[in-house]
């Protein structure tokens, strides 16, 4: 993994984010997977960054979310590019569901735990403030249990 300075190609966001960072820099971030060593490099190279750092990336799929997710350094923007997608958020106990259509977009908070459905083949671009991201798995309504899927960490 390894965040480069200048890339005068095309871009996939769908396997090489862009991190976005202090100073009003974007810099595609290749060698990116959801991998515990690497999430451990992009932390440790974006660190200064803090939690103004945010990550851009395009997610495809299609069905129920697996797991929960928390941002708490910062919002996420979740913008639907195709498909139709319902982001679930867990306020106070209680599910707040918002549809979203192709160019539809929704903010889910800092802090607040949050799942994607996507209802049949979808795409998402998302904007997310990655430090200290916590992943939990969806075995209920509710997120309930940590598991060892961190995003970027604090140093």
């Amino acid at each position: 993994m390894r965040l480069v300075n200048h890339e005068p190609n095309a871009i996939d966001l769908r396997t090489t984010p862009v991190h976005l960072g202090l100073g009003s820099r974007a810099r595609p971030v290749e060698g990116f997977a959801w991998d515990p060593e690497v999430l451990k490099a992009y932390s440790a190279a974006v660190a200064a960054d803090g939690a103004e750092g945010r990550m851009v990336m395009i997610f495809d799929g299609d069905g129920l979310g697996d797991h929960w997710e928390n941002h708490p350094a910062g919002d996420e923007l979740v913008v639907c590019l195709s498909g139709s997608v319902t982001v679930t958020r867990d306020v106070d106990g209680v599910p707040d569901r918002v549809l979203l259509g192709p160019g539809e977009a929704t903010i889910n908070p800092a802090g607040v735990w949050h799942a994607v459905d996507m209802a049949g083949p979808a795409s998402i671009l998302t904007v997310t403030a990655g430090l200290d991201t916590e992943h939990r798995p969806r075995t209920d309504t509710r997120p309930t249990e940590r598991v060892g899927t961190p995003g970027p960490e604090s140093p």
